[in-house]
């Protein structure tokens, strides 16, 4: 379903106080509305801030930081709700009492503000219809806050905050670290950062940081790890381009490529850019950067750009050879390819509920043709990096042996020892897979 636009003349927004926490619940009930009905949590923030783009920056963070929590215990709320009506509201109000309720789960210090504000809220939405319902539910909620607890505690969505095909993939995968990465797709994501090595050393970024007073450390693959996150206008050198945001686990892909001055690379899914530029910080190589997207291609270039780089960028779905490819082999290749995202669901929330169980292989057959397309550009004795930031083995080793089977002509270069690397999310990393094919000279 497509999604629903944010309202920006909605009541809302003429009527409630911009600071106030009740203009917060509403424009975040707007937003989880647009994801409940099927849209792009994404896509509807820069629909938001298109709209309303003089939104202070502490109302645009107490809106995210409202949105992306409700979204990360979104199946909990649902739960709960469903013990405290009889029917479910009409959209946003349904969205505005699951956004309080998160409120009073993170906040409970300040219930009686919460569904003050949570009211006032509801009084903009649907001609103020259900005001007292909402009233009514919030404090219901509160009076049977134990008992509600324990029932929530008790069901395996609500209690993993995940939907139940996800959950039985992951129990079915990983029996023995289920649990954790379920729990770890509910937390706050860490904020890593990439040292420009053409720009400055590791030693001049971590002095800055710590005249700025921001805690941060280094990991063992180089990548830097603040002790939590702050603005990137705070970070210091982000502007002048020598350190990026990316997260450590992502970090891995340009080591792991065994790159070399002079190879031809090719970037087959290149946005946003970061793995690119990555690639270019460690060597020098002529690089083509290729993104099926127009728009998420220029985001390549306009990385490249402020870290001082540069590549051949080009809009292209790598699949179709006969749009990009002169017949010169790449002797490197990063197949960075689409998939499920599960790995990296504590950033896109909105992704846990707009997935359905048969996108896996969706993605998988996607995978597939992806990279027996680039196995055609690439050189004899050249090797292909393949990197999901997904969990699910469908789209990753069970990706690779399929591979494998269908091209004699490759072999399984091992990394750090094993035949590949799956990484799980944890509070230093998001998930990725990793996997280096080798093609026969």
């Amino acid at each position: 379903m497509p999604s629903r636009p944010p309202r920006s003349t909605s009541p809302a927004a003429s009527v409630l106080a911009e600071d106030s926490l009740a203009y917060a619940l509403a424009t975040t009930a707007d937003l989880i509305a647009d994801v409940v009905a099927g849209g792009n949590l994404t896509e509807a923030l820069a629909a938001l801030w298109s709209a309303r783009p003089a939104t202070p920056p502490g109302v645009r963070g107490a809106i995210l930081d409202l949105t992306y929590g409700t979204l990360r215990d979104y199946g909990r709320q649902d739960f709960i709700l469903a013990r405290l009506l009889q029917k479910p509201l009409p959209e946003p109000v349904q969205s505005l009492l699951r956004v309080a309720l998160y409120r009073l789960d993170s906040r409970a210090d300040t219930a009686h503000t919460i569904v003050d504000q949570a009211v006032t809220a509801a009084a903009t939405l649907l001609a103020g219809r259900f005001k007292g319902v909402v009233n009514g539910v919030l404090r219901n909620a509160l009076r049977q806050s134990a008992e509600l607890k324990r029932a929530a505690d008790a069901d395996m969505v609500a209690e993993f905050r995940h939907p139940p095909w996800w959950i039985r993939r992951l129990r079915n995968q990983y029996p023995d670290t289920w649990r954790a990465i379920l729990a770890a797709g509910n937390t706050h994501p860490p904020m890593a950062l990439r040292v420009n090595r053409r720009r400055a050393e590791v030693r001049e970024v971590l002095s800055a940081f710590a005249a700025a007073d921001l805690p941060v450390r280094e990991l063992s693959n180089g990548a830097l790890l603040l002790d939590r996150p702050v603005p990137v206008a705070r970070v210091p050198g982000f502007a002048e381009g020598r350190v990026s945001v990316q997260d450590a686990g992502a970090q891995y892909a340009a080591g792991y490529l065994d790159l070399a001055d002079g190879q031809r690379v090719l970037d087959a899914c290149a946005a946003p850019g970061g793995k690119t530029s990555h690639i270019l910080e460690r060597a020098q190589v002529d690089l083509l950067a290729l993104d099926a997207d127009s728009v998420r291609a220029r985001r390549v270039s306009e990385n490249l750009d402020r870290l001082g780089l540069s590549a051949e960028v080009r809009a292209a779905d790598c699949r179709d050879l006969s749009r990009w490819w002169d017949g010169r082999p790449f002797q490197r290749i990063l197949a960075d390819v689409p998939c499920s995202a599960s790995g990296v669901v504590r950033r896109n929330p909105d992704i846990k509920w707009l997935r359905r169980s048969d996108d896996v292989a969706r993605f998988a057959a996607q995978q597939a043709e992806i990279l027996d397309a680039l196995w055609q550009v690439l050189a004899p004795g050249g090797k292909m990096l393949y990197v999901t930031c997904s969990v699910f083995a469908e789209e990753n080793r069970d990706q690779i042996a399929a591979f494998t089977a269908r091209h004699p002509d490759s072999c399984l270069v091992p990394i750090a020892g094993q035949p590949d690397c799956q990484y799980l999310p944890c509070a230093e990393h998001d998930g990725f897979f990793y996997a280096l094919l080798e093609k026969a000279a």
